[in-house]
């Protein structure tokens, strides 16, 4: 019996802010394609993907992905996965698709469960409310499980060079160089690397996959110069700038633009740092532009385990290397420092010559010397503008969803400001 794939969203959402706070956990990107993409490979049975995602977001997702269904199915039988899970070779074979009820339980976190019947309606009711709440598979019988679950920023960034193997193997992609390759640019260990139509390698370009797989999306770019070593992801459209040195674990979305020196970071799409300037083990949202020399730091002079402020708290990584997480549409000016574990919010511009504090809300405007709230109707008109470069539209649904982010962030700004 087929049966839908619901990509669900639960509690855990909180500890990825601010980047989930314009996208549901299941969209971010880590390894070459999106955390909901390798489960909806992982189950070309189902016979419908949901993705499942909060009120104010859903209209957002159904607009920029018109194949699967949002917040929505029909029958008595689905496959319910958390949208933060990592697939593995063998998930679809330890979480079949078909079978009795079951919650499958990780760490003692719940990261799946098949469910019918009268189950199975209650959670369609439960979709359109928000994030599953912690509870939600009580009564089914349980199986532990081990799966790698993404429970904050860095698990990401931890995550990418590996994920951006897998990926490349399971996509099959090796040893196709269907682009453009200038007779003088360096390419070691070919098998290793796919450069898909349209793409192109300029003069002097060294591309170097012996620590892992490069893959160079349609119509990406590495211009002249520039260096790359994998495993490293480029998506379509994406430029790497002259001389630039993207280093291993680096996984670029699409319709980017990437100079100076990157290592083990990722940009989710439509993302900006076009100078040099150095950024290690972060992620960057959409529609995010870094001036000239913003640096970050991602390793404490003390050698210590990075602390990170998540959802109001603050958390140690347990990790010696964490850099900056910025959330969607926030811009930093020329010659900004980034401290170790710098957290910035949605909508935020911050510039100045001191450091700025390592936690910035959201729709903040400032740096060291203190902060003002950015204004949401002139947010909205920068939004737009930026948006249009890439002819892309600020929809009716994205300005509602950035409007209501602003609302959900006051109390944070109110914090800083007052």
């Amino acid at each position: 019996m087929s049966r839908p794939l619901i990509i669900y969203e639960d509690s855990g959402f909180r500890n990825l802010l601010p980047l989930t706070y314009t996208r549901p956990a299941c969209r971010l990107r880590c390894g070459i394609v999106t955390l909901w993409e390798k489960l909806a490979a992982c189950y070309p049975a189902a016979s419908a993907i949901v993705v499942h995602a909060r009120d104010y977001i859903a209209p957002v997702v159904a607009e920029e992905l018109s194949a699967v269904n949002v917040n929505n199915f029909d029958g008595d039988a689905a496959l319910f996965v958390s949208g933060r899970v990592l697939v593995s070779p063998s998930l679809a074979r330890e979480i079949p698709l078909d079978g009795s009820d079951a919650a499958y339980v990780s760490d003692g976190v719940v990261v799946a469960a098949r469910v019918s019947g009268a189950r199975c309606a209650e959670l369609r009711k439960m979709l359109k409310q928000g994030p599953l709440p912690d509870g939600w598979s009580h009564g089914l019988a349980v199986r532990e499980i081990e799966a790698a679950v993404i429970k904050y920023p860095w698990d990401l960034i931890h995550h990418n060079p590996g994920e951006i193997t897998a990926d490349f193997e399971r996509m099959g992609l090796g040893g196709n160089i269907a682009g453009s390759v200038h007779e003088s640019a360096v390419l070691v260990d070919e098998g290793r690397m796919h450069i898909a139509d349209g793409a192109s390698v300029h003069p002097g370009a060294i591309l170097i996959a012996e620590g892992g797989p490069i893959y160079l999306g349609p119509k990406a770019k590495v211009m002249a110069g520039a260096v790359v070593e994998g495993p490293v992801a480029i998506g379509a459209k994406s430029s790497i700038k002259m001389q630039a040195k993207i280093y291993e674990g680096t996984t670029i979305g699409e319709f980017c633009k990437v100079g100076g020196e990157v290592e083990e970071s990722i940009f989710q799409a439509y993302s900006n740092k076009q100078h040099d300037g150095f950024l290690g083990h972060a992620f960057l949202g959409e529609w995010i532009n870094l001036g000239a020399d913003t640096n970050n730091s991602d390793l404490k002079n003390n050698y210590s385990t990075v602390k990170v402020t998540i959802d109001g708290r603050q958390v140690d990584s347990g990790s010696l290397f964490v850099g900056s997480t910025i959330g969607d549409h926030s811009k930093c000016g020329i010659n900004t420092m980034l401290n170790t574990g710098t957290v910035i919010g949605v909508g935020c511009n911050v510039y100045g010559a001191d450091f700025p504090p390592k936690y910035i809300p959201s729709y903040c405007w400032g740096g060291g010397g203190g902060f003002v709230t950015h204004e949401l109707a002139k947010f909205l008109e920068t939004a737009e503008r930026v948006m249009a470069r890439r002819d892309r539209k600020l929809t009716p649904a994205v300005r509602a969803m950035l409007s209501r982010v602003f609302e959900l962030t006051a109390h944070e700004r109110d914090a800083v400001l007052s």
